[in-house]
């Protein structure tokens, strides 16, 4: 090209050098801008010969294109060449501006390394500026860099050989190649970018389509699902509101899904359940609570949460499953009922008795010094008087009984409870005082083992069930009554004086010698009553055992025709 002096071929060759350019830059895809960047040297810049050799993710270089010989191309295309190999050719023979010539007096030492290498047959040069076969000139390519003029990294190098002119390339040919070699650096770095973009659209619609797929199987999952499920909000003003329903829970509550939203579930679960609710972990918290049905009823769900998070890491949304354990709850319930209750009459029984009476009843403290225990039992009243007039934190460990006064000492650990037990305390003498206590009323039949004998033990179930509705009706609520055992109940009623106890015993005695009619029959049983007191300080059985002592001292001082009404 340099050896060209009319204006019109000069033209001619700036305008194949654009059209090349151009053609670079509109290559669909990576490969083919490889391609097209080696076609353009040999097309554009007048070489026999070009190869593009691409620096690869590890750093070595790949022959990406080769263009002018089939037989190159088919042959050392693909093949690598090591980055070290490359960089002594960069480093070694002359430079032309960017350009690297390696003549053929020095590019011997290279013929046995790594770099992929095609040599072409030739005459030997007859002057000084004539083109050698061994003779090797390397264009590299860098990132576009800024400031200007300053070079980025290296992506590639263009190889070429045999000029057609047979001559070294002059300053117009150098200048050709080195700004080919700038802008064949572009349209690589863009090519690679376009690629990248492809790809990230690709894996992006993919991830969309998972996405969709995924949304799709939560929605037919959520919709569909056997059990009860919601989506709430998690944290802010709104926390706990219901966004979404499903069917399920919709039948479950009878509550249409519109209507769903306008609660959260702390307005729908059961007022004794709140706690239980807001003791909930959010993140895989279970709880078993009644949840309100439209009709005002309740029903037993189990409740379970899990965070779900927004793909952006935005809000958070509470997703709840709500399984409707209402059978489970109730055959629960039938079981706790009839492990404490009577299976005859349905009355609480012995273990129940004296659960509900050990609850009332507290142990006196074992801590206080001998002998003080009996004197606050003697004389509880004066003892609570004196814990009242003590200073905060402080409570009676020793009484004297001569009433030289109290020791006041810190009250221990153990002693906590008792301080702070609402205490049951005892009428106290034979005439009511105005004190109210709990009354404990012991019952055993009279006659009852006669009907049996008689009559058959189905005529003596009746007459113990009949017995027991009447007691039960017979009492306030909240008072308990419990079958013992055989023919004896036991009636607790809490907040009575001893005439109200009285008074009592003859209503259900009354009651209970009432006929009782069996298969046509008209049958009789009489009733004896021993009324216990309970104060802290006794067991449960102590109790009981009070009261029925007290009933056998009532059975026997009354005539043996008297106890029963016949």
């Amino acid at each position: 090209m340099e050896t060209e002096s009319e204006p019109y071929v000069r033209l001619a060759t700036l305008r194949q050098l654009h059209t090349v350019m151009a053609d670079m830059n509109t290559a669909r895809s990576l490969a083919d801008t490889l391609q097209t960047v080696a076609d353009g040297v040999v097309n554009g810049l007048g070489y026999e010969l070009a190869a593009v050799n691409l620096v690869q993710p590890d750093g070595d270089l790949v022959v990406a294109a080769l263009a002018g010989n089939s037989a190159a191309e088919a042959l050392i295309t693909g093949r690598t060449g090591s980055r070290e190999s490359w960089e002594r050719r960069l480093n070694m023979g002359e430079a032309w501006g960017d350009l690297r010539f390696i003549p053929h007096t020095e590019g011997w030492v290279l013929d046995e390394d790594d770099v992929p290498q095609w040599y072409t047959d030739g005459p030997e040069p007859r002057f000084e500026d004539e083109w050698h076969p061994a003779d090797r000139l390397f264009a590299p390519m860098y990132t576009p860099s800024v400031p200007s003029g300053s070079c980025g990294e290296l992506i590639g190098v263009l190889s070429v050989d045999r000029p057609r002119n047979g001559r070294h390339p002059g300053a117009w040919g150098r200048e050709a190649l080195q700004m080919y070699a700038f802008q064949a650096a572009i349209a690589i770095s863009n090519a690679r970018l376009r690629a990248n973009m492809q790809r990230a659209l690709v894996r992006l619609e993919r991830e969309q389509q998972a996405l969709r797929a995924s949304e799709e199987s939560f929605r037919q999952a959520f919709e569909y699902a056997p059990s009860g499920m919601a989506v709430a909000e998690m944290g802010g003003d709104q926390h706990g509101r219901i966004l979404r329903t499903n069917d399920a829970l919709c039948r479950l509550l009878g509550r249409p899904a519109s209507s769903m939203r306008r609660y959260a579930f702390s307005d729908l679960v059961h007022p004794e359940d709140i706690g239980t609710l807001l003791r909930t972990s959010a993140e895989g918290g279970r709880a078993e609570l009644r949840l309100c049905r439209r009709d005002g009823t309740y029903v037993w769900v189990s409740l379970r949460n899990s965070v779900v998070a927004d793909a952006a890491d935005g809000p958070r949304f509470l997703l709840t499953h709500v399984e409707d354990i209402e059978e489970r709850k109730r055959r629960e319930l039938q079981l706790a009922h009839r492990a404490s209750h009577d299976s005859l009459t349905g009355l609480p029984n012995s273990a129940e008795l004296r659960s509900r009476l050990a609850a009332r009843l507290c142990a006196r403290p074992t801590a206080m010094e001998p002998g003080v225990v009996d004197t606050i039992d003697a004389a509880y009243g004066e003892v609570v008087a004196a814990r009242n007039a003590s200073a905060n934190g402080y409570d009676v460990n020793a009484y004297d009984v001569n009433g030289h006064g109290f020791d006041y000492r810190p009250v221990p650990d153990a002693l906590d409870a008792y301080d702070h037990h609402v205490h049951t305390v005892t009428p106290e003498g034979e005439r009511d005082d105005g004190t109210k206590g709990l009354a404990v009323l012991f019952c055993d039949l009279d006659g009852f083992k006669s009907i049996n004998d008689r009559f058959g033990h189905n005529a003596g179930d009746y007459v113990l069930i009949e017995v027991a509705r009447r007691l039960g009706g017979a009492v306030r609520d909240g008072d308990t009554v419990a079958r013992l055992g055989g023919d004896e109940f036991v009636v607790l009623a809490d907040g009575l004086g001893r005439a109200d106890a009285e008074d009592l015993a003859v209503r259900l005695r009354n009651e209970i010698i009432q006929p009782i009619r069996v298969d046509g029959r008209a049958m009789r049983v009489g009733a004896s009553f021993g009324i216990g007191w309970a104060h802290c300080g006794m067991t449960a059985d102590e109790v009981l055992q009070s009261a029925d002592e007290r009933m056998y001292v009532e059975k026997r001082s009354r005539p043996k025709a008297h106890r029963r009404a016949g």
